[in-house]
Formats: C-alpha cells, sequence, structure tokens
C-alpha cells in the first residue's frame, strides 16, 4: 500500500545534523519518512551544506532547496517596518519556493502538511488550505527569544527587538489559531505558549521532547581523532559560535569564571568548538589559553576528551541539544538554569547549575575533582531523552481530525 503524502517545510536544510534546529528537523525528517512520502521545502542557507542536498533523496519523494543568501535576506527583512510584519516573514519570502508549494499541494493532492518553525507557516497560511491538516513545530517560544535579546541591549537595537517580539507573538498566536496542533520541545514550553493563548486553544498545544542519538554519542563508538591539536587538560563549550546567545555564553565565561579557574588551575586550556565563529570569539583565540576550532567533522571527540563540559547560558529557550550530547557520552557538566530547562534532569555531582559567576566557578572546581568512571549522565539519557521514545506521541498529532 503506498504511503500518505506530506508536504514538510523547513527554514534551514535538515541535514547534516551538527545544530540545535537541524538535530531536531532531521530526526522529524526520519520519522516522517518512515510513515509518509515526504515532500520536502527548505532553505540552506550554509555554503558548506549544499555537498548534502542530493543526501535528503534517503528520505524525501521530492525536495526543493532554495539558497538563502543572508544579506539579501536581511534587505529583505527591513521591509517589515513598513508593512507591521515581523522581520522573520519577509527574511524567509521566497517567490519560487512558494510556487513550488502551491503546485506540489495540487498536484500530488497533499492534505497533511508539517511545519517546522513559524517563519514558513506563511507558505501555507492561505484560506484554500484552512481543511489541510496542518501541524506546526514551533520548537520554542521563538518570541520570548526576542524579549531576552531586548532586554541584554539598549538604545534602537533594544527597540528593534523588542518591536520583534510582540510582532512575532501576535504571529505565534495567528498560528496557532489556524493550525491543527502547535507543538513544543518540552512541556515548560508548551506551558510558556499556554499562558499566552485563549483557553479554547490549549488543547492545541503539546510538547514533543528532542532526543539525543545514544548510539552516535556513545563514549564507545568515538574513534575518531580530532582534528584540532588538543592540549590537554581542557574544558570544552559546543554550538554554532556564530548564534548569539553561544556567543554571550562564551564571553560570560571567558569574562566571569575563566580568569578565577586558571588562576587555581593554570594547567587548564578552554576549547571553543563550533562553526562560523564571530568576530569577538575569534578574538579569545589564544588569550589564556583559550582555543577556538572552527568547524570540526567530528564533535564528540572533543566532548570526549574533556575533564568537563560547560553550558553557561543566559540566553535560552527549549532545550539544549549541547547538554544532552554531553550527557550521552556521560560527561561532567557544570551549566547555566536557562541551559537546564527542558531537561529537567537531577543534580548531582555529576550535572550542576548555577547562574551566579561566583558559584559556576566554584562548581567547575569542584566538578573537576569529581572521578569520572561514577558519572551516571549517560544512563540517565538513555531513560528519558531517546528520538523513538520522544517522537512517540507524533504519528497522533498528524492524524486528520475535525479543528
Amino acid at each position: 500500500m503506498a504511503k500518505p503524502k506530506l508536504l514538510y517545510l523547513c527554514h534551514r536544510i535538515p541535514y547534516p545534523p551538527n545544530k540545535g534546529d537541524k538535530i531536531r528537523s532531521f530526526n522529524l525528517l526520519k520519522a516522517l519518512s518512515a510513515q509518509y512520502e515526504v515532500y520536502l521545502g527548505c532553505f540552506v542557507d550554509d555554503e558548506y551544506d549544499f555537498q548534502y542536498i542530493d543526501k535528503l533523496a534517503d528520505w524525501c519523494v521530492e525536495y526543493k532547496c532554495r539558497r538563502l543568501r543572508k544579506s539579501f535576506a536581511k534587505l529583505r527583512g527591513l521591509s517589515a517596518f513598513l508593512t507591521g510584519k515581523p522581520i522573520t516573514l519577509p527574511y524567509y519570502a521566497d517567490h519560487e519556493l512558494q510556487h513550488w508549494v502551491h503546485q506540489t499541494i495540487a498536484k500530488h493532492q497533499i492534505d497533511t502538511v508539517m511545519v517546522f518553525s513559524s517563519s514558513m507557516a506563511q507558505y501555507v497560511d492561505f484560506p484554500q488550505y484552512d481543511q489541510l491538516h496542518r501541524v506546526i513545530d514551533f520548537v520554542d517560544v521563538d518570541s520570548d527569544k526576542w524579549r531576552q535579546y531586548a532586554d541584554n541591549q539598549r538604545g534602537v537595537m533594544s527597540w528593534v527587538y523588542r518591536r520583534e517580539f510582540r510582532q512575532l507573538q501576535r504571529l505565534e498566536q495567528h498560528y496557532c489559531s489556524a493550525f491543527n496542533y502547535s507543538l513544543f520541545v518540552s512541556p515548560d514550553e508548551a506551558a510558556l505558549f499556554r499562558q499566552l493563548m485563549p483557553t479554547t486553544l490549549k488543547d492545541k498545544i503539546q510538547p514533543l521532547l528532542n532526543g539525543v542519538d545514544v548510539q552516535f554519542f556513545d563514549p564507545a563508538a568515538v574513534t575518531k581523532a580530532p582534528e584540532y591539536p588538543l592540549q590537554q587538560p581542557y574544558l570544552v563549550f559546543t554550538g554554532a559560535m556564530d548564534y548569539w546567545a553561544n556567543v554571550d555564553a562564551v564571553l560570560w565565561f571567558c569574562q566571569q569564571v575563566w580568569p578565577q579557574l586558571r588562576a587555581l588551575r593554570p594547567d587548564l586550556h578552554f576549547y571553543i568548538v563550533g562553526g562560523n565563529p564571530s568576530a569577538e570569539v575569534l578574538a579569545l583565540h589564544g588569550q589564556h589559553q583559550v582555543r577556538v576550532t572552527g568547524r570540526v567533522d567530528d564533535v564528540r571527540p572533543y566532548i570526549r576528551e574533556a575533564e568537563l563540559v560547560v553550558a553557561p547560558l543566559r540566553i535560552a529557550r527549549g532545550i539544549q541539544n549541547k547538554v544532552l550530547e554531553a550527557m550521552a557520552l556521560n560527561k561532567k557538566i557544570v551549566a547555566s538554569d536557562m541551559a537546564m530547562e527542558g531537561i529537567n534532569a537531577p543534580t548531582s555531582a555529576y550535572l550542576a547549575q548555577s547562574d551566579d559567576a561566583a558559584e559556576f566557578l566554584q562548581l567547575c572546581k569542584t566538578m573537576l575533582q569529581q572521578e569520572d568512571a561514577l558519572c551516571t549522565n549517560r544512563e540517565w539519557v538513555q531513560q528519558h531523552f531517546t528520538w523513538p521514545a520522544t517522537l512517540t506521541p507524533l504519528p497522533g498529532y498528524l492524524q486528520h481530525a475535525e479543528k
């Protein structure tokens, strides 16, 4: 029997799964392809990812990948100030992709749509599609991140970010009302979003937890040597280093914690591992035994060989994959409160959290003295955050029902 057809829209190509949103969108794609013939529409915003487009054939019967030139997209985004829309909408607007969506739905009589991120919902936000079964994965309450950005800025940028927060929040409310289900990465995110919605919409808002590939992130499976020469011993932070929340995290750590920690342990190095490091991050390289690697082929060796993983995020929403991956590799972790939101793992001698710089320092010092062999972080992740388990509710959300 032929599989039913489904349209899947992503703001970024869901392969390779090498950063937070792509890890989730890729695992959703794998799960969807097991039950549906998937027609994928997405953008490619990183030249590195073009080499992987043909790989999408493993999970999709058809795909449309549009190049997103960030400089042009930013110019398009400015038009939002004339239209009263959030910048996100014109940033991701594309006439050719819109034509492909209309054509694909009509040609293949598609009646089920999965949208990944609010920026892509505009492609099926038309009256003629009201009868489609539309599910949107917001992932997290994106508007709240813009509120956090506004709170951490001054002057005109604070105004810009606060405007985006307000406009995007209104758009999120509209999509929640129009679509059959609105999914979020954790119960905490879903609960936050429910507070913004009328009571009549609350049943539409559901959690769909992130997971981690415990086979891939298995200490025993890591055989590659890191391409960057490692100086032992070291702490590590991983993440896309052009993402403001990650940049803010490592700058805070290097300013507020690292000098005092090095004074206690002069032998320590600090590795910042992740692609596209910003100018601010690159400026840290070589200073006070900080190493900035840039993009690496495999992040696992850098995590596995570290004395300690740090995740001092001060701006965050949802679930942090970097924490789940470090836990799956059974590493000791010191994180901020925000970095642990949604994971809800119990604190222990091998997993601790704080937002206070002095306490964060003390936790790092104490954690470095703990015996690695007694760490149980991997066991906890295996029990709570494997992808097959976390995506179990997905088929139920895709089943057609009256709105």
